[in-house]
């Protein structure tokens, strides 16, 4: 168990409560399937964005035509390039926690969020997993259109269920769930 992150979640147990298993997201910059989809999405629309605002300036267009242009350049960049970095530093900042009682995750850039999931109660859950044996436990009732949002994490209000995103040993988590759902 990682000490970094049992240390930030041990202010969230209950005196009674125990630490099964902690963990983070995998680091770095990810692909995910719906990049697919929003790779050539986001290269159209900043390149249209970006040959627009260049045009009208070019052009001798009022400063209000090409100012325009100012937000929807932005927003490109963003889907081309800063989602991916955006991603990055949001699982960085999230960890997860399994106890004898609860999922523990813990969130946020600027304000922490703490989603408390009670194993009783959890009805749907899920696992993928790659050849490396890391992989995604999705948590709840799947929404057929989740999996093309996958990609937009980097949005707010766009995350579908609840999951522990890009952890190793996703089976081993994913079995300790399962157990602690069938003790009575």
């Amino acid at each position: 168990m990682d000490f970094d992150v049992y240390t930030e979640l041990r202010s969230h147990l209950d005196p009674n409560e125990s630490l099964l298993w902690a963990g983070k997201p995998q680091s770095g910059i990810v692909f995910r399937n719906s990049d697919i989809f929003m790779i050539p999405f986001s290269l159209m629309w900043g390149g249209f964005a970006i040959f627009w605002f260049v045009t009208a300036l070019a052009s001798g267009a009022p400063f209000f035509f090409a100012a325009f242009g100012i937000p929807f350049v932005l927003v490109g960049l963003m889907m081309i390039f800063g989602r991916f970095f955006l991603d990055s530093y949001m699982r960085k900042n999230t960890c997860y926690g399994l106890t004898d009682k609860r999922i523990i995750i813990k969130s946020g850039i600027f304000t922490k969020s703490i989603k408390s999931l009670n194993i009783k109660t959890i009805s749907d859950i899920e696992y993928t997993e790659k050849t490396d044996g890391s992989g995604t436990i999705n948590i709840g009732p799947k929404n057929p259109f989740q999996q093309w949002g996958n990609g937009m994490n980097w949005m707010p209000n766009t995350k579908g269920n609840h999951s522990l995103e890009l952890i190793d040993n996703v089976r081993k988590v994913y079995n300790q769930i399962i157990d602690l759902q069938q003790k009575d």
